[in-house]
């Protein structure tokens, strides 16, 4: 789920915001009904500042794509507003892929909190535009087509379960490493969404409890102690102490310890500073433990990893399977492929065309 937001509202089973048949049923202006199995989707990513959409095949490649800004500090309209201007770019730019019957649906990544199964948002700091604002029901009436809504985590999780790096594997644990970290449970193509949807939330499993006070209000959550700006301030401290050589962290900052980012981090040990692959490798050992606390709950078949930080940590991915052992109750967890996913910068834009898969 969201790096985050925990959920907590009654939820049975996730469902879209399907087709009336008395207003044309699965068209855009008429039309027969598309063929899931062979049709495109739309994929909507909804962010603090920008609406991206892009048109995705049956086997997950994304043909086309665009951004407009999002408006989500107005009305709740404006909001609608930028998300119908990105979808109706897609369908102005690929008219065929697009025309009556040819599409399956519309999914949508957006901020939560929110309810998977109802589409409403309930209220997302990033776009305070949306409270308890029935999205999926807002789009429908506008495309009159089945649309589908969730987090950017469960999404992304989707897409490399179905057709990324977890494809062909049943179980899949999908971890999104970035300014938070967020984590989706995928089981046999279907995302995991527990008794009332607030399964899921891994980025909020404590690996210290005296560790640092996490957004959630927890203390020691793998996300205030393994997510970009935990691995910046880890650097920070370092920096602070007596050193025999300067840091190339340093130098990159300007010589301002207050400026190094998770982005200057990976800069330096890209260039072979030993401090910043210190802390790296802290960072390393921390996914470490908490990989072995997932593993001895749910065992998946394979874990994937997205987001601007996983590329970086994805040098340690050896070095942490070697260490797995040491955290797991069993011995055979070296066998679970640590994987960097398929989508990278797109996994919004993916994940959100793979929710109308799941339907």
């Amino acid at each position: 789920m969201c790096a985050s937001c925990a959920r907590q509202w009654p939820l049975e089973e996730p469902a879209s915001i399907l087709p009336n048949p008395e207003r044309g049923g699965n068209k855009r202006g008429g039309g027969e009904e598309a063929n899931l199995a062979e049709a495109c989707t739309l994929g909507v990513d909804i962010g603090a500042t920008k609406v991206a959409a892009g048109l995705v095949d049956s086997s997950g490649e994304i043909l086309f794509h665009t951004r407009v800004p999002m408006v989500g500090h107005e009305d709740a309209a404006a909001g609608l507003r930028s998300v119908e201007t990105a979808i109706r770019s897609v369908f102005a730019e690929r008219p065929e892929e697009t025309a009556p019957g040819r599409l399956a649906g519309i999914g949508v990544c957006s901020p939560g909190p929110l309810d998977p199964r109802s589409g409403v948002v309930l209220n997302p700091p990033n776009v305070p535009c949306w409270r308890n604002y029935p999205l999926a029901a807002e789009l429908h009436r506008l495309f009159k087509m089945p649309v589908h809504v969730d987090n950017d985590a469960n999404a992304a999780g989707l897409a490399e379960a179905i057709w990324g790096e977890g494809k062909g594997f049943r179980d899949v644990f999908y971890a999104t490493l970035g300014t938070g970290i967020g984590t989706g449970i995928i089981f046999d193509r279907k995302i995991y969404y527990g008794r009332t949807g607030s399964a899921g939330e891994g980025g909020h499993v404590t690996v210290d409890y005296r560790g640092p006070v996490c957004g959630c209000g927890k203390r020691g959550c793998i996300e205030a102690m393994a997510a970009g700006p935990a691995i910046a301030e880890r650097a920070r401290r370092r920096l602070a102490e007596p050193r025999p050589s300067k840091s190339k962290m340093l130098e990159l900052a300007g010589g301002d310890t207050a400026q190094v980012t998770a982005e200057i981090v990976g800069e330096a040990f890209r260039k072979g500073d030993a401090l910043a692959s210190e802390v790296l490798l802290e960072t390393a050992n921390l996914l470490t433990v908490w990989l072995g606390d997932i593993i001895n709950l749910l065992e998946p078949e394979v874990i994937v990893f997205g987001g601007g930080v996983a590329a970086l940590m994805s040098t340690f991915f050896g070095h942490m399977r070697a260490q797995l052992p040491q955290w797991c109750i069993s011995q055979r967890c070296q066998e679970i492929p640590l994987l960097l996913g398929r989508y990278g910068a797109d996994a919004g834009i993916a994940g959100a065309a793979a929710l109308c898969q799941q339907a």
